[in-house]
């Protein structure tokens, strides 16, 4: 097989939406799969996936393509990158191209984190490494989950970990740069050592956690770089991928030692932020994962205040969140380590909606022996009640609050209707961009975007196109249209898929090919149809048959040349009438 026979064959045994689905969540409508874009800021699931096409479009931000433009963008490596990587999936040999290569700009970097990793292992199994070893004894974290996290420990020596990189050639310049050292000496001693991920799984920065009673910070984190973006990067995400696929939910926690506990039971789809408050880039990475999230904060007042603030930006988004509430001050580590598997996945299956936890949480310390503390707490309930769209869960929360204030129900129902009408704003239909975008085009055009879908979905169409001599009105609709006979004659077959592939390198003409395919079209086009489109096609050479030789005359000085070219535009009128 040649190369592209090989690539065809690849991205043939690679199901795009099986790939695309362990990226982001998709639900099954009609034909198509559905699910939130990652490639813009996207709410409602706006990306669509073709079972029947193996190809992906977005009708809101347009981005589209296969399987191998999917994995390019999503994962931002290079075309031989993923090839490699799916053809390793399916059991293809690919030989022939180049093995894919780390970018040369960050080539160092990794290394120099892999290297760290491997010494702070060393250390924490050495025996200088003992008092790490009874610290985490102490905490129930056993060998294997050290193993499973990469857990290390830093020595108390001044540099090293320095002597031993610049051993290995690499400058100090580029260790300060890449935050292993400050001022040409280690940053971290006798701290428990957390390596940093990216979404991909690649270590880029360490966390180190003080083991001893010390006035110093409990975490330090690797300052921010090109790599490390406290920002936008989650604790575990890397991991927490399969799992999300496989449960359906996401949970966000606060800490490290959260994580690896919840992991310690086998709850592996949890997330946690750099100890920093989530963020906007936090909340479009988590989108990614699931529109199923859960949060589970600590239970003291901080952790409160941080779940009331993260469900608020989710509500921003128009995603309402759950919520585990621990009590007694609890931290998710603390709670599995005193209650168990069985009541912390128990706590998961009745996680409450963000707007009850809300609910919930304006009753705390208020005084309800003054009328006025319980008619503003009724009227703060209400508020928060007009934001649920479900009547059976509204009227749960009215029905709870007449019993509890021995209110009469119709009075709680009138108060609330009255205030949702207060709440309604009027609807503004804004143009859709998509419909615009058509409605420039002339006829001619239409008809030729027309032409071309069908010729990439009907075999038999392109046969029609190349007998008629079809030349349609626009230089990019002529180089794609040639680009699809070509690859129709050197294949034997038209296979959008594998298309897409082939014309990858031509970006204008992938542009384009996406915005054809965004028509979507019935599968059945009658003979009459195809004419009255060719007819519209031809009549655009017509007019440009004419206007090229109306050009002439206007330009020549020749009169015998002038008679000639009129005599060609009789002779194309006369066609016309025939």
């Amino acid at each position: 097989m040649n190369n592209q026979d090989i690539i065809n064959e690849v991205r043939r045994k690679s199901d795009i939406v099986e790939i695309i689905g362990e990226k982001i969540p998709l639900e099954k409508r009609g034909k198509n799969y559905f699910g939130v874009c990652p490639f813009h800021d996207d709410t409602n699931p706006s990306m669509s996936v073709s079972s029947e096409k193996q190809i992906y479009t977005c009708f809101s931000c347009h981005a589209t393509g296969n399987v191998f433009t999917f994995l390019m963008n999503y994962e931002h490596k290079e075309f031989n990158e993923v090839l490699h990587d799916l053809a390793k999936r399916v059991g293809i040999t690919v030989n022939s191209f180049a093995a894919p290569k780390i970018p040369t700009k960050y080539k160092d970097w990794y290394e120099i984190y892999d290297l760290a990793v491997k010494y702070y292992q060393n250390n924490l199994m050495s025996k200088d490494g003992e008092e790490a070893r009874i610290y985490l004894k102490n905490r129930s974290i056993d060998a294997n989950t050290i193993k499973e996290f990469s857990l290390g420990y830093a020595l108390s020596g001044r540099d090293s970990l320095t002597r031993l990189l610049t051993k290995k050639g690499y400058s100090l310049d580029l260790l300060n740069k890449v935050g292993i050292t400050s001022n040409d000496y280690d940053i971290y001693h006798l701290r428990l050592m957390f390596p940093l991920h990216d979404l991909s799984g690649k270590v880029i920065g360490f966390s180190g956690r003080i083991i001893t009673n010390s006035k110093q910070n409990k975490y330090l984190n690797t300052k921010e770089t090109e790599l490390f973006k406290k920002g936008s990067l989650l604790y575990h995400y890397h991991i927490a991928k399969e799992a999300v696929r496989v449960s359906k939910s996401v949970i966000i926690m606060e800490g490290f030692m959260d994580i690896i506990r919840a992991s310690s039971i086998n709850v592996k789809n949890t997330v946690a932020t750099m100890g920093t408050a989530l963020t906007v880039e936090h909340i479009k990475n988590i989108k990614r994962l699931s529109n199923n999230i859960i949060l589970c904060f600590d239970g003291d007042e901080a952790g409160v205040k941080a779940t009331l603030a993260a469900g608020e930006m989710f509500s921003k988004e128009n995603i309402e969140v759950k919520v585990i509430a621990l009590t007694n001050n609890d931290d998710p580590d603390t709670y599995i380590l005193k209650n168990g598997e069985e009541a912390f996945r128990n706590l998961i299956d009745n996680a409450i909606y963000f707007s009850d936890f809300k609910i919930k949480n304006l009753s705390r310390n208020r005084n309800f022996t003054s009328s006025e503390d319980k008619a503003n707490y009724i009227h703060e309930v209400l508020e928060e009640t007009i934001k649920i769209t479900d009547p059976i869960r509204i009227e749960i929360i009215l029905k709870d609050l007449a019993k509890k204030f021995e209110i009469g129900y119709n009075t709680l129902e009138k108060s609330f209707y009255e205030l949702q009408a207060t709440k309604i704003t009027p609807t503004i239909v804004v143009a859709d961009k998509k419909n615009t975008k058509e409605d420039k085009r002339n006829k001619y055009q239409k008809a030729s975007y027309i032409i071309i879908y069908y010729m990439l979905n009907k075999q038999n169409i392109i046969d029609l196109v190349e007998k008629e001599h079809l030349v349609f009105p626009t230089e990019d609709l002529r180089a794609l249209e040639s680009e699809i006979v070509y690859f129709y004659h050197k294949y034997g077959f038209i296979n959008v898929a594998d298309f897409y592939t082939y014309l990858t390198p031509k970006i204008s003409l992938v542009n384009l090919l996406a915005e054809i395919l965004q028509l979507d079209l019935k599968t059945d086009l009658k003979e009459d149809d195809v004419k009255a489109y060719f007819k519209v096609i031809k009549e655009y050479n017509f007019n440009a048959q004419i206007k090229y030789l109306e050009e002439k005359i206007s330009n020549s000085t020749d009169f015998n040349e002038q008679l000639k070219y009129a005599e060609e535009i009789r002779k194309l009128r006369i066609g016309e009438k025939k």
